[in-house]
């Protein structure tokens, strides 16, 4: 079982140029790091899937075996995990962000 819910993690974050697991949805975040990553996400115009780790107890689990990082969200960009809430803030502060939304989207 765990193997498969690692396959199943890797494959979204391969498949998905900007990724975020998180707590709740981006239109109904659960928790206050999970908004503010989805809004500096959205601060970008750029697309981005996310995945509700709420919804399913060993996605909640197995996203922290998968990137051996204890909190969520989690932020995956072209395939490579960047960080959570305060990481991908202090990103974002620094204008270095946007050239990585840029590069792995391709604009």
């Amino acid at each position: 079982m765990a193997d498969e819910v690692l396959s199943k993690i890797e494959d979204k974050v391969k498949n998905n140029k900007v990724m975020l697991y998180m707590k709740g949805t981006p239109d109904f975040p659960q928790c206050g790091f999970s908004a503010h990553t989805v809004e500096i996400l959205r601060s970008y115009g750029v697309p981005f899937a996310t995945e509700d780790v709420l919804a399913d107890p060993t996605i909640r689990d197995g996203i922290k075996r998968y990137s051996n990082w204890p909190t969520i969200p989690q932020v995956y960009i072209d395939g490579k995990f960047v960080g959570g809430c305060d990481i991908v803030h202090e990103l974002h502060e620094r204008g270095e962000l946007e050239p990585m939304l840029k590069s792995a989207l391709g604009k």
